[in-house]
């Protein structure tokens, strides 16, 4: 009966550890069984390459409703993001959204606060690829960067896999 109490102890004691092994180790709580389901993905340029992302959430209404996204106005609240650059009217062949940062950059953040690009009057639109060349676009008056104060829930699930 001994030699079973400690057995049972010894389980005990092995099996708290790995307990608090995962606890410590952020191991997740129950979160379900996974189910695939199909969902839009989209392409955008990062520093001259391209990522895939998806979008969830938006604090646009009027946005969400068009993208078939979540609305969530508390996204409005968020500041400090980077930027992601969204080219209107006239654009060049392959014209994508352009990120200001990605995974692995020290402020990537998958809330995005939208910058609306706008071609000037009579400048022929070239492809835009980085946020740096967009910025010096700007400067040289040849484009203009509008804040949209528009916040997008767009996580980028691949880097540079276009």
């Amino acid at each position: 009966m001994r030699r079973i109490v400690l057995i049972l102890f010894g389980f005990g004691v092995v099996a708290a550890a790995a307990g608090i092994a995962a606890a410590a180790s952020g191991g997740l709580p129950n979160i379900g069984k996974p189910s695939m389901k199909a969902q839009a993905v989209f392409k955008g340029y990062y520093d001259g390459h391209i990522d895939t992302y998806v979008m969830t959430d938006v604090s646009s209404k009027s946005q969400a409703q068009a993208l078939h996204v979540n609305y969530s106005a508390g996204l409005k609240a968020s500041k400090g993001l980077p930027r992601q650059f969204f080219i209107k009217g006239s654009a060049a062949k392959g014209q994508l959204t352009v990120f200001g940062s990605q995974p692995g950059e020290s402020d990537y953040n998958p809330l995005w606060e939208e910058i609306w690009v706008t071609w000037k009057s009579g400048v022929k639109p070239t492809l835009l690829v980085k946020d740096d060349q967009i910025d010096g676009l700007a400067k040289k008056g040849k484009l203009t960067e509008k804040d949209a104060h528009i916040v997008l829930n767009a996580p980028i699930l691949t880097v540079g896999k276009g």
